[in-house]
Protein backbone atom coordinates (compact mmCIF):
# COMPACT_ATOMS: atom_id res chain seq x y z
CA UNK A 1 0.00 0.00 0.00
CA UNK A 2 1.16 3.55 -0.93
CA UNK A 3 -0.35 4.46 2.52
CA UNK A 4 -1.35 2.00 5.22
CA UNK A 5 -3.87 2.48 7.42
CA UNK A 6 -2.71 4.10 11.13
CA UNK A 7 -2.60 1.73 13.79
CA UNK A 8 -2.59 3.90 16.49
CA UNK A 9 -5.41 5.61 15.21
CA UNK A 10 -8.71 5.48 17.86
CA UNK A 11 -10.60 3.35 15.50
CA UNK A 12 -9.08 0.54 14.25
CA UNK A 13 -10.78 -2.71 12.20
CA UNK A 14 -9.75 -5.53 10.01
CA UNK A 15 -11.77 -7.86 8.03
CA UNK A 16 -11.41 -10.51 5.74
CA UNK A 17 -13.49 -13.14 3.50
CA UNK A 18 -13.54 -15.86 0.95
CA UNK A 19 -15.80 -15.14 -2.09
CA UNK A 20 -15.38 -17.93 -4.51
CA UNK A 21 -14.57 -16.34 -7.43
CA UNK A 22 -11.43 -14.97 -9.57
CA UNK A 23 -9.85 -12.28 -8.02
CA UNK A 24 -10.59 -10.77 -11.50
CA UNK A 25 -14.28 -10.36 -11.13
CA UNK A 26 -13.86 -9.18 -7.62
CA UNK A 27 -11.64 -6.21 -8.56
CA UNK A 28 -13.94 -5.43 -11.41
CA UNK A 29 -17.00 -5.20 -9.02
CA UNK A 30 -14.98 -3.16 -6.18
CA UNK A 31 -13.63 -0.53 -8.66
CA UNK A 32 -15.95 0.01 -11.05
CA UNK A 33 -17.08 2.63 -8.59
CA UNK A 34 -19.73 4.43 -10.26
CA UNK A 35 -21.91 0.77 -9.95
CA UNK A 36 -21.39 0.98 -6.42
CA UNK A 37 -24.97 1.97 -5.97
CA UNK A 38 -25.94 -1.18 -7.51
CA UNK A 39 -24.75 -3.63 -5.15
CA UNK A 40 -24.21 -1.80 -1.94
CA UNK A 41 -27.40 -0.61 -0.49
CA UNK A 42 -25.74 1.49 1.65
CA UNK A 43 -24.31 3.89 -1.11
CA UNK A 44 -26.58 6.27 -2.56
CA UNK A 45 -24.48 7.70 -5.22
CA UNK A 46 -20.80 7.16 -6.38
CA UNK A 47 -18.98 9.09 -8.80
CA UNK A 48 -15.48 8.73 -10.07
CA UNK A 49 -14.26 11.68 -11.50
CA UNK A 50 -11.85 10.36 -14.20
CA UNK A 51 -9.80 7.32 -15.12
CA UNK A 52 -9.39 4.29 -12.46
CA UNK A 53 -5.96 5.84 -11.07
CA UNK A 54 -3.96 6.41 -8.44
CA UNK A 55 -4.57 10.26 -7.29
CA UNK A 56 -8.21 10.09 -8.66
CA UNK A 57 -10.95 11.38 -6.81
CA UNK A 58 -14.33 10.20 -6.27
CA UNK A 59 -17.64 11.19 -4.84
CA UNK A 60 -20.02 9.02 -2.86
CA UNK A 61 -22.95 9.14 -0.42
CA UNK A 62 -22.95 6.81 2.39
CA UNK A 63 -25.08 6.83 5.65
CA UNK A 64 -26.23 10.27 4.72
CA UNK A 65 -22.49 11.77 4.48
CA UNK A 66 -21.15 12.56 1.43
CA UNK A 67 -17.24 12.15 0.95
CA UNK A 68 -14.26 13.14 -1.45
CA UNK A 69 -12.04 10.50 -1.42
CA UNK A 70 -8.94 10.02 -2.99
CA UNK A 71 -7.28 6.90 -4.46
CA UNK A 72 -4.11 6.45 -3.12
CA UNK A 73 -2.92 2.78 -4.16
CA UNK A 74 -4.19 1.33 -7.30
CA UNK A 75 -2.40 -2.68 -8.24
CA UNK A 76 -4.95 -4.36 -10.26
CA UNK A 77 -6.36 -8.05 -8.74
CA UNK A 78 -3.69 -7.04 -5.68
CA UNK A 79 -4.34 -4.01 -3.87
CA UNK A 80 -7.16 -0.98 -3.57
CA UNK A 81 -7.23 1.91 -1.36
CA UNK A 82 -8.42 5.62 -0.99
CA UNK A 83 -8.21 8.37 1.88
CA UNK A 84 -11.24 10.98 2.51
CA UNK A 85 -11.81 13.68 5.37
CA UNK A 86 -15.14 15.41 6.94
CA UNK A 87 -15.69 17.70 9.35
CA UNK A 88 -13.65 16.25 12.46
CA UNK A 89 -12.29 12.45 10.65
CA UNK A 90 -9.55 11.35 8.56
CA UNK A 91 -9.86 7.68 7.15
CA UNK A 92 -7.81 5.27 5.57
CA UNK A 93 -9.59 2.78 3.63
CA UNK A 94 -7.74 -0.34 2.16
CA UNK A 95 -8.54 -3.65 0.32
CA UNK A 96 -6.08 -6.64 -0.67
CA UNK A 97 -6.71 -9.41 -2.65
CA UNK A 98 -5.06 -13.02 -2.43
CA UNK A 99 -5.90 -15.52 -5.17
CA UNK A 100 -6.32 -18.98 -3.57
CA UNK A 101 -6.84 -22.08 -5.71
CA UNK A 102 -10.95 -21.70 -5.11
CA UNK A 103 -11.55 -18.16 -5.31
CA UNK A 104 -10.05 -15.13 -3.68
CA UNK A 105 -9.40 -13.62 -0.38
CA UNK A 106 -10.64 -10.46 0.14
CA UNK A 107 -9.22 -8.39 3.32
CA UNK A 108 -10.51 -5.09 4.24
CA UNK A 109 -9.15 -2.86 6.91
CA UNK A 110 -9.55 1.30 8.08
CA UNK A 111 -8.47 3.38 10.72
CA UNK A 112 -10.50 6.48 11.81
CA UNK A 113 -8.81 9.27 13.36
CA UNK A 114 -9.38 12.58 13.96
CA UNK A 115 -11.79 14.56 16.92
CA UNK A 116 -15.01 12.65 16.28
CA UNK A 117 -13.50 8.77 16.29
CA UNK A 118 -11.90 10.15 19.27
CA UNK A 119 -14.56 11.20 21.04
CA UNK A 120 -17.09 8.58 20.17
CA UNK A 121 -14.88 5.96 20.00
CA UNK A 122 -17.70 3.15 20.94
CA UNK A 123 -19.69 4.12 18.63
CA UNK A 124 -17.62 4.60 15.88
CA UNK A 125 -16.02 1.14 16.28
CA UNK A 126 -19.22 -0.42 16.29
CA UNK A 127 -20.52 1.54 13.57
CA UNK A 128 -17.51 0.79 11.28
CA UNK A 129 -17.74 -3.32 12.29
CA UNK A 130 -20.80 -3.58 10.96
CA UNK A 131 -20.64 -1.50 7.96
CA UNK A 132 -17.07 -3.41 7.11
CA UNK A 133 -19.22 -7.01 7.63
CA UNK A 134 -21.89 -5.73 5.62
CA UNK A 135 -20.20 -4.55 2.80
CA UNK A 136 -17.91 -7.56 2.54
CA UNK A 137 -20.70 -9.82 2.53
CA UNK A 138 -22.53 -7.47 -0.39
CA UNK A 139 -18.97 -7.83 -2.55
CA UNK A 140 -19.55 -11.60 -1.70
CA UNK A 141 -22.80 -11.76 -3.06
CA UNK A 142 -22.81 -9.48 -5.92
CA UNK A 143 -19.22 -10.88 -6.90
CA UNK A 144 -20.77 -14.99 -7.03
CA UNK A 145 -23.62 -13.59 -9.28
Amino acid sequence: MKININTNAPIVAKQKIKINVPATRVWSLLTEINNWPTWQPSVKEAHLKTLLNEGSEFIWKTGGITLKSNIHTCEPFNKFGWTDKTKGTYRIHNWEFESVSDGTIVIVEESLQGFFPFIFKKKFHKNLEESMSKNLKDLKQASEK
